[in-house]
């Protein structure tokens, strides 16, 4: 059975081009899909004059008639996803229950995440991985803990949310003070006021995407997986401990979209003809000199994300050839 589907992943640790592949690759298609990561992958994507940054909102939004689903494996940051959503809006880009989706089962960022991951960082010192502070492992972290995940179904049943978040939140606060010495106090009542809003917000966009999904394949359908990061930054097989919190290669689309593997299709790789990646970790081919700064300048490598200046150098073949074969 041949599918009518595509993915798209980076071969490298990130910053590929992928969003310019998908955007060209999503006007052919009827769905477009992210199934891992969060608010910590950036894709830029330019139509004309106009420059488009996307994080959680699948590039697939900017072309009329194509629905846009953020699956389940993704660690989603409602607040962002809000403003970005609105942002879109006011530039003329619609965004709708008709075109937008996020998965109910999909884990949602909250502000004690974003807070971990910071006292975390600044707690590792010289051995700190890098990370986006976007909240993103610790979300995960919650995911595989269970007990102290919230997820977007949650965010429609107001009354045990609250409980939920009074509860988590209580956890929270003695850990963080007995794990980093924190002095601070996570604020129970405004972060439920916040979320229990949000959840109004969203409600009209909260879908089974699973379901979705293998119903457009059944039909026949073209659904686009848009990866996030690069195959180096995989979970499981990029280079640990310097990687992300999820399988942000193919092998991670079907327990993060909801589909059979036969679902994944045909799978692009994209690589560009250097190297960069952001934050810590091994990097066999870096240019700590003026060439990699020139690259740097050349190529404006710089994080869609953070900002942060990415490392650059040569073009690593053996990376290339190993995730290629993943």
């Amino acid at each position: 059975m041949q599918s009518n589907n595509v993915t798209v992943v980076g071969l490298q640790w990130g910053d590929e081009g992928k969003g310019k592949i998908v955007d060209a690759l999503a006007a052919n298609s009827d769905m477009v899909s992210r199934y891992c990561g969060g608010a910590n992958a950036g894709h830029t994507v330019i139509v004309g004059d106009e420059k488009y940054a996307v994080h959680l909102v699948p590039c697939g939004i900017l072309h009329p008639g194509v629905m846009n689903c953020v699956g389940n494996g993704m660690a989603f940051d409602p607040v962002t996803a809000q403003e970005e959503v609105l942002h879109l809006q006011g530039r003329g880009v619609h965004v709708g229950p008709d075109n937008f989706a996020i998965s109910e089962a999909a884990q949602v960022v909250m502000p004690w995440h974003k807070l971990q991951d910071t006292l975390n960082e600044e707690s590792l010192g010289k051995a700190k991985i890098g990370t986006t502070a976007r909240g993103i492992g610790p979300c995960y972290c919650d995911k595989a803990n269970r007990s102290t995940a919230i997820r977007v179904g949650d965010l429609r049943d107001e009354q045990t949310l609250a409980e939920t978040i009074t509860r988590i939140a209580a956890i929270k606060q003695v850990t963080f003070e007995a794990l980093y010495n924190y002095e601070g106090t996570i604020d129970v009542e405004a972060i439920t006021a916040e979320f229990i809003e949000i959840g109004r917000t969203l409600d009209p966009f909260i879908r089974n995407t699973g379901a979705m999904l293998r119903r457009a394949t059944a039909e026949g359908k073209r659904v686009l997986f848009e990866g996030g990061q690069g195959t180096m930054l995989d979970i499981d097989h990029g280079t640990y401990p310097f990687v992300t919190s999820s399988s942000v290669s193919a092998c991670g689309v079907p327990a993060g979209a909801g589909v059979a593997p036969k679902s994944i299709g045909t799978v692009v790789g994209i690589m560009k003809a250097y190297t960069t990646r952001v934050g810590a970790g091994p990097f066999p081919t870096e240019l700590d000199n003026e060439i990699g700064d020139t690259i740097r300048k050349v190529g404006h490598e710089f994080g869609t994300t953070t900002g942060r200046p990415r490392r650059c150098g040569w073009l690593d073949a053996v990376v290339v050839k190993y995730t290629a074969s993943l």
